[in-house]
């Protein structure tokens, strides 16, 4: 197993590293999580994915490295990424979500929507007798009439609505008892605050209908105007309403759903802080930071003067998961490959920018497990365009050695890529074993 450097250079992991990596991998997965060690369910780990993953952090401890691993098995080769799978906010939700399960066996539990964007942690969780109250989008799928003080509801990673909390309390649930949003996404809601009590109108870049934002939405209202915007599209239509260019009264219709009760254009973009959706594209919120900065700049003629008085100064508000993945999937497309396949839940937004990084370098197939994997000849993958799974022939080229790019999303389980990487294995007979090129 190598490591690609600067899409040139290779450096190799030596056989003892991998070998103790491989047979220490409970312990190795321990270590990872300096801040904290959580209990995940077998079923999700992996021993391969673990193993590699320890062994890059063995060799690259302050995380600057962000090449892909490169696993040769002869006829086919996988440039793995830097970095993928569970993060620190998805672990914690899942540690908590089945210890809740395991210490409330007489009590009916519910999940307030998915615990996160994968469909095998969603789909075992409802195995267990959890029960979703809502869908993904916010419909509701247990009536709260349904609810009782005795019951159990877990809050997911995503975080929720100060009214659902409210109604949740009202109902005599606790409703921080068993929550398990992301202390990243509670960052954003700490630093909308901070700026909504500024003064300042609180600008969301994020997916409207998304859980997380739907959520930072609602909190962020609770301590100044808020709007969200999805892309630079509508973040140029919303400067037109900063400098007069379109008229106030077609900004209610044109943005609606996305601002906050009592929203006055005429007055609430005078003063503007922009913060995120954690799962966003980094660059993207960037660019829309950098460009309403500007517009406010040029329109309020403040050049050499403080543009605190009409625009705040926010860090990024991306969780560090996503930073790394991203930075990773940057690193993985220095290489060259014939493919890559991207692992991961259709509706999870860290995954989708992935593959849209990948579809603009090469073939990219976006599948939610190895079962998508039909044949050698066949593979059944999200369409991101059309939000349709289709199936396409002769994804594999006729190679004699084939490279293939593998990276998943911040909630797929090591165990799912795992599974994806045999299978691939098993379409190349005359490769190498996974396993002799991890223990040579």
């Amino acid at each position: 197993m190598n490591t690609p450097a600067k899409s040139t250079q290779m450096r190799n992991v030596s056989e003892g590293e991998l070998t103790e990596v491989d047979t220490q991998s409970k312990r190795g997965h321990a270590r990872m999580k300096k801040m904290k060690s959580f209990q995940i369910p077998d079923l999700y780990k992996s021993s391969i994915i673990g193993g590699i993953k320890e062994a890059r952090r063995l060799k690259d401890k302050l995380k600057k490295d962000f090449s892909p691993t490169l696993l040769d098995l002869g006829s086919v080769r996988f440039l793995i990424s830097r970095h993928f799978g569970f993060c620190y906010g998805v672990e914690n939700a899942v540690e908590i979500a089945y210890r809740t399960i395991e210490e409330n066996r007489d009590k009916r539990i519910f999940l307030l929507s998915e615990m996160i964007h994968n469909p095998d942690v969603n789909a075992d969780l409802q195995s267990r007798g959890v029960k979703f109250i809502m869908d993904t989008h916010g419909g509701q799928l247990i009536d709260w009439s349904e609810l009782t003080s005795d019951d159990v509801v877990i809050v997911p990673a995503f975080g929720t609505t100060v009214e659902i909390q409210q109604r949740l309390l009202a109902i005599g649930i606790n409703v921080y008892q068993y929550d398990t949003t992301c202390p990243f996404v509670e960052k954003v809601w700490n630093r909308a605050t901070a700026i909504g009590q500024k003064d300042y109108t609180i600008v969301v870049h994020g997916k409207p209908s998304h859980e997380e934002t739907r959520a930072t939405f609602s909190h962020a209202k609770e301590n100044a105007p808020t709007i969200v915007v999805k892309d630079m599209k509508q973040t140029i239509e919303l400067a037109k309403y900063i400098t007069g260019e379109k008229e106030a009264e077609t900004f209610y219709q044109e943005f609606t759903g996305q601002y906050s009760e009592n929203f006055d254009v005429t007055k609430d973009l005078k003063r503007i802080g922009v913060v995120n959706q954690t799962t966003m594209l980094a660059s993207d919120t960037q660019a829309i930071a950098d460009y309403l900065k500007q517009v406010m700049i040029q329109h309020f003629d403040v050049n050499g003067t403080d543009i605190s008085a009409h625009f705040a100064d926010t860090r990024d508000t991306l969780c560090y998961a996503t930073n790394d993945n991203q930075s990773a999937t940057y690193g993985l497309l220095k290489e060259e490959a014939d493919l890559a396949i991207v692992a991961g839940g259709y509706n999870s937004s860290n995954t989708s920018h992935l593959v849209e990084l990948c579809e603009q370098k090469l073939p990219t197939y976006f599948i939610s497990s190895a079962e998508k994997l039909l044949t050698s000849d066949l593979i059944s993958h999200f369409d991101l365009h059309s939000k349709e799974e289709k199936i396409t022939q002769n994804f594999i080229p006729d190679k004699e050695v084939v490279t293939i790019m593998l990276t998943c999303g911040a909630s797929c389980p090591d165990a799912v890529v795992e599974s994806i990487l045999l299978k691939l294995v098993s379409f190349f007979p005359e490769s190498k074993s996974v396993e002799s090129v991890l223990s040579y």
